[in-house]
């Protein structure tokens, strides 16, 4: 089987992953667009969660192969190496409508029954990951995967492991006595791994705009293995590190640019607000009903809907955009409008977004278990030297602190003369 993708051209799909790709559980995210409110904006930006995953599995299947060059082909490679593309091609499986927006009306993790292993902190509320991983281990998908079970002795559980990162089986992913579930489980999930390799590149060429591009073949050429105590973890080597510092700068000028546009942003917020307000829509735990919520399905309950923030969510009707801080000084003058809005029972949409340019780094609380590290080779070097990357890149440092973005949208059709004058002064002194 072929797939004809605009970003990285022919895709071959095995036959043995074609029930997989062609269930309805992954076939359902064909209607869940990889940007949510984005078309809003950008009219390109219908792209799928379902085009976005399949693109994942193909530059896992490049790394991959890019990282075992030198290993003989055996059992045991062929294992390991479908178990990988699997958890990159699954990584977004139980991603809710308009993807991450609607998180807000799942069930507790405890109605979903997650078998044992996966069910961390139970008191909680589910996310897309539980569903994720309930779909893997514990529904009627896992069907699908008798073929690759059968060619391959690909175990559900382990592709569950790698997308978690919790390991439970060191024997699974050995290698000629080298563990390779770090490595694995980083370019599944970390600062730079196979999703966000794809994303940008994607959702940039959608969007018809630059900031997202970056050189993928130089990434992928220059990944290693960083072996330390027979645990491989991801390593780039030195010279791509200029590289990566544009992947990094090309994340960071696509949430500003892109995914934290004002006007997507604000459509997400009116619909937690519909969520607030109203009762009429829930995610199910059964994965038999769950596989029927995907985007249209929540646009014809909006459109099905009398309540005002559903209306005006199909209409593309947001409140006018007042202000936008981008800097302390700025947020205090927010503050102070936020604070004359509630005191005159006006109401309005707070938009803010306190974003790293990483989650993984630069955070004096974060736990790195998997660190990415820079690979120094050459001469006079007899074995390879490694570092922590952020202590290689001033990246890291630069964007230590939060960029922080905060917009305030309200009606101003609404406001008498009087507040509309003193919200001038507000802005303006």
């Amino acid at each position: 089987m072929e797939i004809r993708d605009p970003v990285h051209g022919s895709i071959d799909i095995q036959n043995v992953e074609i029930p997989i790709i062609e269930h309805p559980v992954f076939s359902r995210l064909r209607n869940i667009k990889q940007l949510g409110f984005s078309e809003y904006v950008f009219p390109g930006a219908t792209h799928t969660r379902f085009l976005h995953s399949v693109g994942v599995m193909h530059i896992a299947q490049k790394v991959f192969n890019k990282l075992f060059k030198n290993y003989s082909s055996s059992k045991d490679l062929e294992r390991v190496r479908e178990t990988f593309k699997l958890a990159c091609l699954l990584h977004d499986v139980g991603h809710a409508p308009l993807s991450h927006t609607t998180e807000i009306v799942m069930p507790s993790l405890s109605e979903l029954n997650i078998p044992a292993p996966f069910a961390i902190k139970q008191n909680r509320q589910a996310t897309h990951e539980d569903y994720t991983i309930k779909s893997i281990v514990d529904s009627e998908f896992s069907q699908s995967f008798k073929q690759v079970q059968d060619q391959y002795e690909v175990e559900l559980d382990q592709i569950a492991c790698l997308i978690l990162g919790k390991n439970q089986k060191d024997e699974y992913f050995c290698l000629e006595g080298i563990n390779f579930f770090p490595i694995l489980h980083q370019l599944v999930s970390s600062e730079l791994d196979c999703d966000r390799m794809d994303y940008l590149l994607r959702d940039s060429y959608f969007c018809g705009v630059s900031y997202g591009k970056f050189d993928l073949d130089w990434i992928i050429d220059n990944i290693g293995p960083a072996i330390i105590d027979n645990k491989a973890y991801l390593g780039l080597s030195e010279r791509a590190v200029v590289t990566f510092d544009d992947f990094l700068l090309s994340r960071f000028h696509m949430f500003v640019m892109v995914y934290f546009h004002y006007r997507a942003v604000c459509l997400e917020q009116m619909l937690f607000k519909f969520f607030n307000s109203s009762n009429e829509y829930k995610i199910p735990a059964d994965i038999s009903e769950y596989v029927h919520h995907d985007d249209h399905f929540l646009m014809k309950a909006l459109r099905n809907s009398k309540n005002p923030f559903a209306k005006r969510i199909i209409n593309n009707n947001i409140p006018q955009k007042v202000f936008e801080s981008f800097n302390i000084e700025q947020e205090i003058k927010l503050d102070n409008i936020t604070k004359y809005c509630d005191q005159e029972d006006i109401d309005y949409i707070h938009c803010s977004s306190s974003s790293r340019l990483s989650k993984y780094y630069g955070n004096e609380n974060s736990d790195i278990k998997y660190p990415l590290k820079v690979i120094r080779s050459g001469f006079g070097i007899d074995e390879n030297q490694y570092s922590d990357i952020e202590k290689t890149t001033k990246l890291f440092q630069k964007f230590s602190k939060s960029h922080s973005i905060s917009r305030l949208h309200l009606d101003v059709e609404d406001l008498s003369s009087a507040q509309k004058a003193q919200l001038l002064e507000l802005i303006n002194t």
